[in-house]
């Protein structure tokens, strides 16, 4: 038999929900009777505030209309007004230079207004010839000195055999310190289809000159690329590399017999990279011939042209390789040549001719899988062939004569990094002067005498980031016959600002 929990003899838990809604029905009805007892007034004031407030934001939403269709309206006309200005300035690049001549030529520029509307308009034009730097061209500065401990004058520095023209940059330089070749760049964007570039080279003797100044296209179709300017020709593979690329100080005594150091023009150039898996590039030069084995003659016709052609690849992952031939002509008129022979014995003439060189290049990296960061090695070497042919006038007493001579010669070097940063460099170097037919101004013995200059090199070079490079370097130099100049050489480099990737 069941008992139920109240069997237990305790009372029932009382129920307050009765309880809840008395009190419920009691507040309503509070409520009720004091909404009934506030007075009429107090309802009509706040309509009156509602209608008030309403009538306010009506007034503000009517100006900020007011204003939008002004505002509206003046960018309309604004634009209307500047529709024809891109073909005003197309036709008239000269307000572009004033402005980038000095502030004063800002000045004059109108209005706040006319600015801002200005800036909009030429905004897509900055993106496309480069954004920022359309305006602010790449800055860079390289410094450079050296330190030289020769055991020859320097000032007399001569090459056997072969005839330069005065003042040619040959040997060393000077001793003791001194500033070595540094050098200004700007390079920037012109429009979506050219850009420029200029590297001023200041050397130790405080003369400032514009070693390359010249606008090339940046979109030409089929892998064409123009060039007009002042440049470094891109004949051999050292020649159009700036000084502070080489891996040694001085540039290999080929290049200073037979291309003055190295051979730059003003002109034109013209490359094409063909669309082949292997790399191969061609190239055409004309120009005005002003540099040595040139004249820099005034003339309407080139002075010089070239022929460039390079090709390379990879061979696994861990090497890769560049080779070429290179072939330059240059014309002279009377251009002053100083010919000695073996005991400081010469004279001046004037050479009216035709000078050929001719080129054979290359270059082989390696490093492991690629990865050149700890250690890699490059072997390069480039021989040189000049042939001179024309007239010579001016010698003592000897009146005019034909000149016919080949001279030749080249150079082989290898650098290795054998640890992060460290670096060690061997360059072997022989030049052949040839066999000249100098008429009868053989009596000289200005024709040679079967000498062959030579020198040798060694540095080791310490690069405590890729900016800076300090480089040490002996050389044993053998040019000038019956002299042995023991060359010490101290050298830093360093690089400010922007600067891009040097050439393979």
């Amino acid at each position: 038999m069941s008992v139920h929990p109240h069997a237990a003899g305790r009372a029932p838990a009382p129920s307050f929900r009765p309880i809840r809604l008395v009190a419920a029905l009691a507040l309503a009805v509070g409520l009720q009777s004091a909404a009934l007892a506030s007075p009429a007034s107090d309802i009509a004031d706040l309509k009156k505030a509602l209608a008030a407030m309403k009538s306010d934001y009506d007034k503000r939403i009517g100006a900020l209309e007011s204003q939008l269709h002004d505002t509206q309206a003046e960018l309309a006309k604004a634009r209307s007004a500047n529709a024809a200005a891109p073909v005003a300035t197309a036709s008239a690049p000269a307000p572009a230079t004033a402005v980038a001549e000095g502030p004063a030529s800002v000045a004059p520029i109108a209005p706040p207004a006319t600015v801002a509307v200005d800036t909009s308009v030429a905004a897509p034009t900055a993106e496309a010839s480069g954004g920022a730097t359309a305006f602010n061209p790449q800055i860079s500065l390289i410094l450079s000195g050296t330190y030289a401990h020769t055991s020859q004058d320097p000032g007399q520095a001569r090459i056997t055999g072969f005839a330069l023209p005065p003042g040619a940059e040959i040997g060393v330089g000077s001793r003791g310190f001194s500033l070595a070749e540094s050098e200004l760049a700007l390079a920037a964007n012109i429009d979506p289809w050219l850009a420029g570039n200029i590297n001023l080279s200041i050397t130790g003797d405080d003369t400032i000159s514009a070693e390359e100044a010249f606008i090339t296209t940046t979109a030409l179709p089929n892998g064409f690329v123009l060039k007009a300017g002042r440049f470094f020709s891109g004949i051999g593979y050292l020649n159009s590399q700036h000084s502070h690329t080489w891996d040694f100080v001085d540039n290999p005594i080929a290049y200073q017999a037979m291309l003055g150091t190295q051979y730059a023009d003003d002109g034109v150039q013209l490359h094409w990279l063909a669309p082949t898996d292997q790399y191969m590039e061609f190239g055409l030069e004309a120009g005005r011939g002003r540099s040595f084995p040139g004249d820099n003659a005034s003339r309407n016709a080139a002075g010089m042209t070239a022929f460039t052609f390079h090709t390379g690849g990879d061979i696994g992952d861990s090497i890769s390789w560049r080779g070429g031939l290179s072939f330059l002509q240059t014309q002279s008129n009377g251009q002053t040549l100083l010919f000695t022979n073996a005991d400081d014995l010469g004279a001046a003439a004037g050479f009216t001719g035709r000078t050929r060189v001719a080129i054979a290049d290359g270059v082989m990296k390696w490093a492991p899988n690629g990865n050149a960061t700890h250690t890699y090695f490059k072997l390069q070497g480039e021989y040189i062939q000049s042939r001179r042919s024309g007239d010579l006038s001016g010698l003592p007493g000897v009146g005019e004569n034909s000149l016919r001579e080949i001279q030749s010669g080249g150079y082989i070097q290898g650098v290795y990094q054998f640890m992060p940063m460290w670096r060690v460099g061997l360059r072997t170097e022989r030049l052949d002067p040839g066999h000249a037919n100098f008429g009868e101004a053989g009596f000289l013995g200005l024709a040679g005498n079967g000498y062959h200059p030579t020198k040798n090199s060694i540095m080791v070079d310490f690069s405590e980031s890729e900016f800076a490079r300090f480089r040490l370097q002996f050389a044993q130099d053998r040019t000038r016959q019956g002299f042995v100049d023991n060359q010490f050489l101290l050298q830093y480099q360093t690089a400010l600002g922007a600067h891009g990737a040097h050439a393979y």
